[in-house]
């Protein structure tokens, strides 16, 4: 058995062109979505990351404004930059690329940022909406998660879903986007015993460790035709690798993602979702892509 390759930048396509047709009507209507992104230091990784964010509001018609910050800047200052962005109505989104030099403290600064302009879903309050399912903006990852479910038709009602990872960006968020849909969910981490039981009788696995030293995914810890979603993304013998290796879980697994190519387009693409949609909001128009 051979299962399907949940691809990823097909389907973060097809989010981007729905994006692209939103963006237009809001420009005919003299609002221009703009996100604002905030790279503090020379990590080459986060340089990246907030590249390609760029290049991809600029394939959807999204204006950007790149403030590039020194590493050694001090939290009072960081927090008058934000403030500033925070009352520019020119300004829908803002991002703070993560993570932090250590001076910095990652709540106090992702917390300062308008709920409104919040287009990581990270602030107490949007997190707290999440839980009680009112959430409008939501963590990016998880969202492009439950896109890709819905993409190819995939009930979640009733699954019982394993998920490796308790983080305030992936896992926890994703625990309360699986249980609106009602799907059983069991929340596993570092210290949780038994891990390979667990997932052995799970309908879907969905892995979000990130370090191939300390974990991997094999296919004896997955049943037959169970969904795995690889959520990882790390370097492992010079090569970027998720959790697990795709060419053996598909063998066994009825749906997987592979890395790269799997959840890490649909980040992207749900940031560009969130950012028009906070455009929307501001303007109080409320048009979701």
């Amino acid at each position: 058995m051979t299962g399907v390759r949940i691809d990823g930048v097909i389907i973060a396509k097809s989010v981007k062109d729905r994006i692209k047709l939103a963006v237009d009507e809001l420009k005919a209507q003299g609002i221009n979505p703009c996100l604002a992104t905030v790279l503090i230091g020379d990590n080459p990784a986060s340089a990246t990351y907030v590249r390609n964010k760029h290049k991809a509001c600029e394939e959807v018609g999204i204006m950007t404004r790149d403030h590039k910050l020194d590493a050694g800047i001090s939290q009072a200052e960081l927090n008058e930059i934000i403030d500033k962005l925070n009352a520019d109505d020119s300004v829908h989104g803002i991002l703070i690329q993560l993570p932090l030099p250590k001076q910095l403290d990652e709540f106090a600064t992702t917390s300062r940022i308008l709920p409104i302009k919040d287009v990581d879903g990270l602030t107490p309050h949007n997190a707290g909406l999440l839980a009680m399912k009112k959430a409008v903006l939501v963590a990016c990852t998880p969202s492009g998660v439950m896109e890709m479910f819905d993409y190819h038709g995939i009930d979640l009602e009733g699954k019982n879903v394993v998920l490796i990872n308790r983080s305030n960006l992936v896992g926890k968020p994703l625990y309360h986007l699986l249980l609106e849909k009602n799907a059983t969910v069991l929340t596993c981490h570092s210290k949780t015993r038994n891990l390979k039981e667990m997932c052995q009788s799970a309908d879907i696995v969905i892995t979000a460790v990130g370090d191939r030293n300390k974990f991997t995914l094999t296919p004896e810890m997955i049943r037959e035709g169970a969904i795995v979603i690889d959520v990882a993304i790390s370097r492992f013998n010079e090569k970027l690798v998720g959790d697990s290796d795709f060419d053996q879980i598909i063998q066994k697994a009825s749906f997987a993602t592979p890395v790269p190519g799997g959840v890490g387009p649909m980040t992207v693409a749900m940031l560009l979702k969130n950012t028009v949609t906070a455009a929307s909001l501001s303007s109080k128009i409320g048009r979701q892509p």
